[in-house]
Formats: C-alpha cells, sequence, structure tokens
C-alpha cells in the first residue's frame, strides 16, 4: 500500500496506550495521487482501506474514468473441468457496465461493487467479483447472472449507489462550471467598477444590467457554459440574485485579503487610515497596509470598516476586529498615517494615542509627508483669504470644463495668447486650466490665462445655455477681479514655486537624502527672505497685473472699513 500514498505523518506518541493505536492503513491521513491509482483491478487497493476523508475522491476517479476492459488483451487458456477455457471479451458487451478483467490475475471483478459494496470481511462470505476475482469461466453463464442478482441484491443496491454518485458528480461538475462563469464576469465588473444590474431584469428586457449581458455573451463562445446557465440553469441555482452575488463578492474579498496578508507574512507594516461617510452619513474607514518587500515599498487596499459610533474607542476596536479577523498582529505595526487635511483632529488625533498605547512602535507619519504642496496649502487654508481663493478657483473649474463650448472658446482663446506670452515672457506654464491634479499647476494655468478666462465667463454671463450658468459666470466675474484675489494668487504662486524643487524630490521613488536636506535648507532661506524683504516687489506685480487687466488697485495708504464695524481703522 505504500507504493500508492504518501503519509504526511508517521510519528505517534510513545505514551499512547497500545488499544489507542489505529490501523495506519485506515485511519492515517494520507495524501494521495489520483492519476497514479491503478487501473487494473487486481492490483487496486479495497476502498475500506482508504482514508474516509479521501474515499469519495477516489471512486470520483475511478467513475471517470470506467470499468477497466482490455478488449485487445490476448486472454490466457485454463484447462479447466471439460477442457480448455478463457475470458471472452464479447462477455463486455453483455455486462457492459460493471464486468472488468484483470491482466495480472487473469480473473473478473465488479466495478460498481468494488466501489460502493460495504466491506463485511468475512462475515457472510468474501465476495469473489471485488476480493479475489472470479475465474472459472466453465461456470460463466451461472456465476455472472448470479451475481447481479434480484432488484435488492447487493450487486444492484451498489449499481444504485453508483448511477446516484454519477449524478452528484455530474451536478458539481455543472455547479462548477456555472460558478466559474458566474465568478469570472463579476471579477471583471468589479475590476472595472461597473454596474451589476440595468434598470430592468426581468428575462424579455433589453436592459438588463451589464453582469447578463457578460454572462450571456460568454455562452454565445462555450456550450459548455450555455448548457448550464441563465434559462438552462435549475431556478433555484441561477446565481443571479443580489444575496447569491453579494456573497460570492465577500468570498472574492476574503480570498485577495488572505492573498495579501502571506505576502506581507512576517514582515513589518504601517497602516494608512482614510475617513470618509457613506451616503447615509455613516462614518467609515479606508485600511491600507504598506509593507516592505525585497527592497520595494508596497501598499494594498485591504477594504472598509464602520465602528459603532464616531468615538476613537470604537474606531480603535473596529480595527482590533480587523486585525484579528484576518490574522495580523498588531505588535508588527510599525507606522500610522490619516487621510485628510485636517486629519490629527478631534477624535482621530484620540485614536492615534490609543494605537500609541497598543505599540510603542507606531509612529505617527503625516499622510502629506511626501508632498510639500499639498502640506502648504493646508495649512494655508486656515486663513480665509486663501480659502476663498481655492474656493474660487474650484468653481471656475467646474464652470469652465462643465461646457464644451466654453472649453473650445477657452483654447481658441489661448492659442492668441501664447504667442503673445512668448514675447512678453509671461508664460509660465501650457497645462490647461483643468487639466492635472496639482492645484500648483492649476494655479499657474489661471495665472497664465486670466484673459482667456474672463472673457468666456463674460460670454457665458450674456450669452448662456440657461439662466443657472449665466448665474453662475456672473457670480464668478466679481471675485476674480478683485484686488484680494489677485494678490492671494500671486502670493501662493510665489510660494508654491520656492517650494516646487523640494516637493518634487520628496515624491522621487530614490530618496536622495543629502540633496533633500540641501533643498530644505534654501527653501527656509527663500521663505524668509521673502517674508523679510519680498512684499514691495509682490506688491508690484499684483498692481502690475491689475492695470494690464483693468482691476483696481487699493492704495496702501488709504484708510479701509471692515466688515461688520462703523469705525475706520489704519
Amino acid at each position: 500500500m505504500e507504493r500508492y500514498f504518501k503519509r504526511k505523518s508517521t510519528v505517534m506518541e510513545s505514551s499512547s496506550p497500545p488499544n489507542e493505536v489505529v490501523n495506519s492503513s485506515k485511519q492515517a491521513c494520507l495524501e494521495i495521487n489520483l492519476d497514479d491509482l491503478p487501473l487494473d483491478p487486481g492490483l487496486r487497493t479495497r476502498i475500506g482501506d482508504y482514508h474516509p476523508n479521501v474515499r469519495d475522491q477516489v471512486r470520483k476517479a475511478y467513475l471517470q474514468k470506467g470499468p477497466f476492459q482490455p478488449r485487445n488483451h490476448s486472454f490466457p487458456q485454463r484447462n479447466l473441468s471439460g477442457g480448455p477455457r478463457r475470458f471472452i471479451p464479447a462477455w463486455f458487451d453483455e455486462f457492459p457496465t460493471w464486468l472488468e478483467y484483470s491482466v495480472a490475475k487473469d480473473a473478473a471483478y465488479c466495478f460498481c461493487c468494488y466501489l460502493f459494496k460495504p466491506n463485511t470481511g468475512e462475515q457472510a462470505g468474501s465476495d469473489s467479483f471485488v476480493g479475489k476475482g472470479f475465474s472459472n469461466w466453465k461456470k460463466k453463464s451461472e456465476r455472472l447472472q448470479g451475481h447481479v442478482g434480484g432488484p435488492m441484491s447487493a450487486h444492484n443496491q451498489a449499481w444504485s449507489n453508483c448511477k446516484a454518485f454519477s449524478k452528484q458528480i455530474e451536478a458539481q461538475t455543472e455547479y462548477k462550471t456555472l460558478l466559474g462563469a458566474s465568478v469570472s464576469c463579476m471579477r471583471f465588473l468589479l475590476r472595472q467598477g461597473l454596474l451589476f444590474y440595468g434598470d430592468d431584469e426581468y428575462e424579455d428586457s433589453n436592459n438588463q444590467g451589464m453582469f447578463a449581458d457578460l454572462l450571456r455573451l460568454r455562452c454565445n463562445y462555450d456550450e459548455d457554459i450555455k448548457a448550464v446557465t441563465l434559462n438552462n440553469a435549475p431556478l433555484t441555482l441561477k446565481l443571479t440574485s443580489p444575496d447569491t452575488q453579494k456573497d460570492i463578492e465577500i468570498a472574492i474579498s476574503m480570498e485577495i485579503i488572505s492573498a495579501i496578508v502571506r505576502e506581507i507574512g512576517d514582515s513589518l507594516f504601517s497602516i494608512l487610515i482614510d475617513e470618509f461617510h457613506d451616503m447615509s452619513s455613516q462614518d467609515q474607514m479606508a485600511i491600507v497596509l504598506r509593507f516592505v518587500d525585497k527592497g520595494h515599498v508596497i501598499e494594498r487596499y485591504l477594504g472598509i470598516v464602520q465602528a459603532t459610533d464616531d468615538t476613537a474607542v470604537s474606531r480603535k476596536g473596529a480595527i482590533d476586529d480587523f486585525f484579528s479577523t484576518h490574522g495580523l498582529s498588531m505588535a508588527k505595526l510599525r507606522g500610522q498615517g490619516y487621510g485628510g487635511t485636517s486629519n490629527m483632529q478631534g477624535e482621530l488625533n484620540n485614536l492615534k494615542m490609543l494605537i500609541v498605547k497598543a505599540n510603542e512602535c507606531a509612529f505617527y507619519v503625516h499622510c502629506f509627508a511626501y508632498d510639500l504642496h499639498s502640506t502648504l496649502i493646508a495649512m494655508s487654508k486656515n486663513h480665509l483669504e486663501i480659502v476663498g481663493l481655492f474656493t474660487w478657483v474650484a468653481k471656475v473649474v467646474n464652470v469652465v470644463g462643465e461646457f464644451v463650448e466654453c472649453r473650445d472658446t477657452l483654447r481658441e482663446k489661448h492659442s492668441v495668447l501664447v504667442f503673445e506670452a512668448l514675447n512678453t515672457s509671461e508664460l509660465l506654464s501650457e497645462q490647461g486650466l483643468n487639466e492635472g491634479s496639482s492645484k500648483f499647476k492649476t494655479l499657474i494655468s489661471l495665472f497664465t490665462m486670466f484673459s482667456s478666462v474672463i472673457d468666456v465667463l463674460e460670454v457665458l454671463a450674456e450669452f448662456g445655455l440657461d439662466s443657472e450658468q449665466k448665474s453662475k459666470a456672473r457670480v464668478l466675474l466679481g471675485p476674480l477681479q478683485s484686488f484680494g484675489f489677485i494678490f492671494s494668487l500671486h502670493m501662493m504662486i510665489n510660494i508654491l514655486q520656492i517650494t516646487d524643487g523640494l516637493s518634487q524630490a520628496l515624491q522621487k521613488n530614490d530618496q536622495d537624502i543629502v540633496n533633500a536636506m540641501n533643498l530644505v535648507r534654501v527653501c527656509k532661506e527663500q521663505l524668509q527672505v521673502m517674508k523679510e524683504s519680498g512684499w514691495d516687489s509682490l506688491l508690484n506685480e499684483v498692481s502690475s497685473f491689475c492695470q494690464k487687466h483693468e482691476i483696481e488697485v487699493h492704495n496702501m495708504d488709504d484708510r479701509f472699513l471692515t466688515r461688520g464695524r462703523k469705525r475706520d481703522q489704519d
């Protein structure tokens, strides 16, 4: 038997009493290579000698191969009473579903009895068609017909079990085909972030959704899938209901997370958390893990967790439950970061402290540490004038970029300004107003294309498609042509220009720490110079820009009135 099986473990406790030692041939957990199972019935291991956990696998493997019937074999003759006798291949046609022949033992066997007849040993007599085999060819008719017996015979019961098991295998195969086709369609839609269902999911609908259309497309190119899916699938096993597909999505998610956890292994990692609100205003946290693999920093998104309330303790509990569910250890945590420009305010700050108490090595790293521009913009938004600047810029991008006619007009105007700006050295960037993700590039684009933007807004204010479009354009024209907006625009561009080199250096994968430190020193010196002696030059730039675009320039020596107060202040 050791020829066909490989033991997973042969170590047994020496202190175990003798009566607790079980027969290793039946109880030991064995690893079986189904491809190496012997076809010759005389060389097979009895089904009862296999471990219970693998018996059905062995039965399935033999059923897929069918009974062993070597029709082209030269069957040897035996001298029996009455003359030489031998096995006749025509007997296979007489008993095609169960009769087998052993070349090694020159004997006949029963295929279905081998698979499903109970192993009773010597009790009630041994069955020659399962154990030693039948070879008395003279009594062929008597013994073969006698073996089949009546409707309740052991052979017919084994044959019934054999047919039932075959139907079970067929049903499992069809289900695997259906499940595989459904999962492949779902994986595609999930990876693309597409909706599963359409407006009308009835069978006669022309818009049942992307899942049904994609599955139907697969059926057109695969007959095996077509035979077990959609209308050909059982009514209770179509795998198209939202609840069933949600369960499959969760299973896919769990498999992905398990693969990520295996990828991390025993490595140390840090956690990145970004808080957001869903449509029902529930606080949720997206979790990302960052770790190092073979010198490369890798980030893996794990999923979304929801706390019972918005307190730090509840959020810490949700993270602990998530770690416990997926086999992650808080002891291997070496860093923590949080998304958002005000991410360390309120309860998230308390959450940071709770994680540090659980693991002192979980150092906090600001999520904008790699992006100096984002950090500066986030800090500058503590001032109302800068908040107003970015608010109006965002509205300009939305209004101008919302309408195709506006974008075409803007490009046409800009093409003329490019030639003019080249002669005056004012062109700082050729980026479109709503191109690129950097706010710095957006500010430069607005500075370069300011005249074009004003022209387009004036056109929209007078000839807009509707009253809403006209109103949005008119609301923007006032703030954009104010001295305060132009001053804030120039000041932020100057500051971000000074820090641009350092910001780009910090975003490189291969950091040069010496160069980065030099850039930090240079940036600090330039910012200090701007703070101490750069205001006059900045004011001259702003005044020149305003005069060019016919914007009123404030006299810095005039008295001004603060809103909400009646008295003048110097």
